[in-house]
């Protein structure tokens, strides 16, 4: 695969994403407006905010899946059109045709088109790698399975594998935990953290406050705009949850602040 460059267009070290002034409107309405993001690389972080907030939103648009009104994304200091070899992305399951027939070993496979082409066909080293990545999230005895026989959170991990096979340098990933068992959870969250330890940069939309300092090191907070981002330990506080989420902090978070208040 095409390395990510170890310097921008203008000669600096580039951050992992850099998003300046993204706006994106639906039917004259914001979604997300005015998002200016620094990610450096090598972090583990999440996107959390209230619904409707656009997390969703903010990465499609990095990846230009849906139009942008203003704005500009860098990724390692280079365009999307540039650095596509070296972003993966995991999409929302519910977004996806699972009754399209197919097998778990094709779904993942379509991971390595961006490197082999449309015309080169798949072959024997293409399904060692993607037999590998099955591997790893725990489906290798599904390989020749159709998706639709799958569960959901079997379903999950055949959309992560094959984001593993691009071998990419960042990682999108919307709502991976969402409708997911616990021994799912776990599995998606080591792979995350193998590929933080191994220096990739992965970005998370997630909804689960309580997880988010076990999980995670670097946090962004978004309600349409950015409201804070920055490590885990000095953004996710108390007061910036109640900035993000009008006051309506999850009763779980805020039992969690009472009680390290508590013992303080």
């Amino acid at each position: 695969m095409k390395s990510k460059p170890e310097t921008s267009e203008n000669g600096e070290t580039p951050d992992a994403l850099v998003i300046d002034d993204l706006t994106v409107a639906y039917n004259g309405k914001p979604a997300i407006w005015d998002v200016d993001l620094r990610i450096p690389e090598g972090v583990l972080t999440a996107i959390v905010g209230p619904n409707g907030a656009g997390k969703s939103t903010l990465i499609k648009a990095a990846l230009q899946l849906i139009p942008r009104a203003a704005g500009t994304v860098r990724f390692f200091g280079l365009p999307y059109e540039k650095a596509r070899s070296f972003v993966g992305y995991v999409p929302q399951r519910g977004s996806v045709d699972w009754d399209f027939p197919t097998s778990v070993i094709d779904v993942v496979t379509m991971g390595l088109y961006g490197q082999l082409g449309w015309i080169r066909r798949p072959g024997g080293k293409e399904h060692e790698i993607a037999m590998y990545a099955l591997e790893q999230v725990g489906l290798e005895d599904f390989a020749n399975r159709q998706i639709s026989q799958l569960s959901g959170g079997q379903q999950q991990r055949t959309f992560l594998a094959r984001a593993l096979v691009q071998d990419a340098q960042i990682y999108f990933m919307d709502e991976p935990f969402a409708a997911v068992d616990a021994v799912t959870e776990r599995a998606i969250i080591a792979i995350m953290r193998e590929l933080r330890d191994r220096g990739k940069t992965v970005l998370v939309v997630h909804h689960d406050l309580q997880t988010i300092e076990e999980y995670f090191d670097w946090v962004t907070l978004l309600n349409v705009e950015v409201v804070a981002s920055g490590p885990v330990e000095t953004t996710f506080t108390s007061e910036k949850l109640r900035q993000t989420y009008g006051g309506r902090v999850s009763y779980l978070y805020e039992d969690k602040v009472k009680k390290t208040a508590e013992a303080g």
